[in-house]
């Protein structure tokens, strides 16, 4: 097999709103009841997903969930009409749009069993989450359904498990062993830590990893405490690279000890609080960025959102960084202000998978031809606006039921309906 990484990205719902469900997220909480714009919110992902197949990447999709999940609410006795505000918020949220909390992947050189592993994250931490496994593990299920896969349900609770927010793989290049790094919080001020770490010790072992190449590792109190609610917050790995903030981890010398011990070649390259704050960092979403190899042996480029290119402090350490011999060799700035008003950059809104595109169901696939099939049915269903205190409309909930479903058909993923 022919192993590369492929970014599955979440195509943003249409019923896209900033509701202000996420604690801790300071994005989310900043823009509630804001008017969102589901239009434009998918044509800026699908930008993106533009952008990185012209860089030569191999790039995949991840599906909208049905909205409002009528099977929650039913399950805590009620329906959409009659639901209380905060309950009818969180079961039409469009929070599946960020592919990261999709899942932890290991891929096959790391396993014992030489297959790829997948586990569908359980979320359980924020209620608006929590009900997204089972939609996410159905399209799992489909798009990686050969035998090179493996695909596991959710680790039970109360142990919430965030997906490949809090993972990291290091490795001298894709298709080769890697250390497994998973990021655990304890607490956060106010905050709650939404990666527990029995939850990500159980994904090790359900996923057959050698434990002397995993790695267990907290998160700093202080980075969760400043709004880093996910490890990828502060911190992003790629191959041989961990690109971090200065303060992302409780203990880092031990962190960066086992690292070298392990992996000789690692590249630590530490953004110092000193030029760039957490705050800057958390603001401007520097780490939530795609760190990606580019073909041809053209080095690293880093795929951040423009909120990192209008923060001064951010954007001079960057283009001091590309100048000199650093790894990271190209910067490319990308549109994503909706998802990014509630709280997800460019990093939460791919999943990646190291594998044989052969091996992928194709409809999990796109090119230009498939994504400009998706733009036109985003630009012929989505609605153009959403006011967070109004999704109790009906007209609203069957746009964005008919949205969805238009979708499906268009990619040939009825099945999914």
């Amino acid at each position: 097999m022919s192993l590369s990484e492929i970014n599955f990205d979440g195509i943003i719902g249409p019923s896209h709103n900033y509701a202000g469900l996420s604690i801790g997220n300071l994005a989310s909480a900043r823009n509630a009841g804001h008017v969102s714009q589901p239009r434009a919110a998918a044509i800026q992902g699908l930008a993106k997903m533009r952008a990185n197949i012209a860089l030569g990447l191999t790039q995949g999709i991840l599906l909208p969930h049905d909205r409002p999940n009528n099977g929650w609410l039913e399950s805590l006795g009620t329906d959409f009409a009659r639901a209380e505000a905060h309950i009818r918020a969180c079961a039409f949220s469009a929070s599946p749009m960020w592919a990261a909390n999709a899942a932890t992947v290991s891929p096959a050189p790391d396993t014992a069993d030489g297959t790829c592993h997948l586990s569908v994250a359980n979320l359980v931490t924020m209620p608006h989450r929590s009900h997204e496994w089972p939609g996410t593990l159905a399209q799992l299920r489909i798009a990686f359904a050969g035998p090179a896969f493996t695909v596991h349900g959710p680790v039970p609770a109360p142990f919430g498990d965030e997906g490949a927010a809090n993972h990291m793989r290091l490795c001298a290049s894709h298709g080769a062993a890697a250390i497994e790094v998973f990021v655990y919080g304890k607490s956060g001020g106010p905050f709650p830590a939404r990666q527990h770490v029995e939850a990500s010790k159980a994904i090790a072992r359900r996923h057959g990893l050698d434990p002397v190449r995993t790695l267990f590792v907290q998160q700093s109190e202080g980075a969760i405490a400043a709004g880093a609610f996910h490890n990828d917050v502060v911190a992003v790995a790629n191959e041989r690279v961990l690109f971090t903030h200065e303060d992302a981890f409780a203990d880092k010398h031990a962190f960066y000890a086992d690292l070298r011990r392990l992996m000789p070649e690692v590249e630590i390259v530490e953004v110092p609080a000193a030029r760039v704050s957490l705050a800057d960092a958390i603001t401007s979403y520097l780490f939530n960025a795609q760190l990606v190899t580019l073909p041809g042996g053209a080095g690293m480029a880093l795929i951040l959102p423009t909120e990192a290119r209008d923060t001064p402090s951010v954007w001079n350490w960057l283009e001091e960084h590309v100048a000199g011999n650093g790894p990271i060799r190209r910067l490319e700035p990308v549109d994503v202000r909706q998802s990014m008003a509630n709280g997800g950059g460019p990093a939460c809104l791919r999943l990646r998978v190291v594998c044989d595109p052969a091996t992928v169901d194709p409809r999990f696939l796109v090119d230009d031809a498939r994504l400009a099939a998706i733009e036109a049915v985003v630009a012929a269903h989505w609605p153009e606006t959403i006011d967070a205190s109004a999704i109790d409309s009906p007209a609203l909930v069957d746009q964005v039921r008919a949205a969805r479903r238009a979708l499906l058909e268009v990619l040939d993923l009825v099945e999914l309906a």
